[in-house]
């Protein structure tokens, strides 16, 4: 059955990743009517999260963003697709790093470095993010059930020569890495909303309490690496740019859990600016305390 999905599916995502973008846009302009209008995907979640996390907004401001956000939606996924054909030149044309020098200025230290990201904007091309570095590119994934789709998204995203590396594959792949000497850009998907535990790490983010993912600080403290935030801006359709933004030189000079707000505060800022463009069909707000239910 996995398979026949993959066969079923995988020549509809190869013929949209050659179309030209204007063509591209133009079925995404028809996937968000079918998406929001017709059969109304997760439109009640998202209303949710924009209603719970910005108040302050009227009705029609929340709705308008929910609009702007599967417009968003339906482009990102057709641009993933584009991503199993784009060329190295388009990629950096429409995917810019501003300041690649403090890539350089982290790598000088010669210690690997955790970038963490949001689930903001474009976090499918920061693949490009290899063709301005010395060190190995890393990025940490969940991986697929469908082992087929599991290896497509493999091969696109390291189509540039980052490797990608499951969840629980990170801390072995890592220290192999650090024993040999080879060193590393690391990028973590850090705003999910892990599992609740007793032991689970409860922060602060857009003003609610909820559990917080915690790895890439306890990763970077454990080996000693430098972390960074990777603030990507939506310019215009199909246009993005990237900033890299240092959090910590000597991670244990913060105290526990001080890098992930730090990292959550970033995260909030982009989605204060321009809040279409983060990934709001997830419940991310969805546990609660026991106390508090």
């Amino acid at each position: 059955m996995q398979l026949l999905a993959y066969i079923l599916v995988y020549p509809l995502l190869w013929m949209v990743s050659i179309l030209p973008f204007r063509l591209l846009y133009l079925i995404s302009d028809g996937l968000y009517l079918f998406l929001y209008y017709i059969i109304g995907y997760r439109k009640k979640v998202v209303y949710s999260n924009l209603k719970l996390v910005l108040p302050n907004k009227t009705e029609k401001e929340l709705k308008l963003i929910q609009k702007k956000f599967f417009k968003h939606l339906c482009d990102m996924f057709l641009e993933m697709a584009k991503t199993m054909t784009i060329s190295e030149k388009q990629l950096k044309k429409r995917f810019i790093i501003v300041n690649p020098e403090e890539l350089k200025r982290l790598e000088s230290l010669n210690k690997s470095v955790i970038l963490t990201f949001g689930h903001y904007a474009s976090w499918e091309w920061s693949i490009v993010l290899q063709n301005y570095i010395n060190f190995k590119g890393l990025a940490v994934y969940k991986k697929l059930a469908n082992k087929y789709f599991d290896k497509l998204v493999r091969d696109i995203r390291s189509k540039f020569n980052t490797d990608l590396i499951s969840t629980k594959e990170t801390i072995f792949v890592i220290n192999e890495n650090e024993a040999k000497g080879i060193k590393s850009i690391i990028g973590f998907l850090s705003d999910q909303s892990p599992k609740r535990t007793k032991e689970v790490y409860w922060g602060e983010f857009m003003g609610i309490e909820t559990p917080c993912f915690t790895g890439a600080e306890r990763l970077a403290k454990k080996l000693d690496l430098s972390t960074a935030f990777f603030k990507v801006t939506k310019i215009k359709r199909g246009h993005y740019k990237a900033e890299i933004k240092t959090l910590a030189e000597n991670p244990n000079e913060y105290e526990d859990y001080q890098l992930t707000d730090m990292f959550l505060r970033e995260v909030e800022k982009q989605i204060y600016e321009a809040p279409e463009y983060y990934f709001w069909t997830h419940k991310r707000w969805k546990h609660k305390r026991k106390s508090e239910q």
